[in-house]
């Protein structure tokens, strides 16, 4: 906002600080959409962890299991406790994974709290120059 002339009339006062105002909105609102934007690319990102957490369970559950339950078979153990054995362990793998990503996303706001506490002090401004 310009500095205020004695021979500006008070209409062209308001209409210069609805401009103001105007724009001040407008970037506010930017700037949400930009917070709401990264929130929801670190959200995109601690669900990628967890269908990558997926993927891997899944593949070594099918590609490791056999070899690893033929080779405890092979050193006396029988069929059925060998398998318990490793399916108990990628489960445990499986599960700190998942719970990685649960911690991450439990950190994401997804509410723009920039944006608010700009809005709240702007509007203090404004106040402030309306007085």
């Amino acid at each position: 906002m310009s500095a205020a002339d004695p021979s500006q009339s008070t209409s062209a006062l308001l209409g210069g600080l609805m401009n103001d105002v105007s724009d001040l909105v407008r970037n506010e609102v930017d700037l949400a959409r930009a917070e709401v934007a990264d929130s929801a690319k670190s959200a995109a990102v601690a669900l990628g962890m967890i269908l990558v957490a997926t993927v891997i369970a899944f593949v070594a559950l099918n590609v490791l299991t056999g070899a690893i339950v033929a080779a405890m078979v092979n050193y006396g153990m029988n069929n059925a406790t060998a398998a318990l054995i490793v399916g108990a362990v990628y489960a445990v793998v499986a599960a700190v994974v998942v719970a990685m990503a649960i911690r991450k996303l439990r950190n994401i706001k997804l509410v723009p709290t920039r944006t608010a506490h700009n809005l709240n002090r702007d509007a203090a401004t404004v106040r402030g120059a309306a007085s």
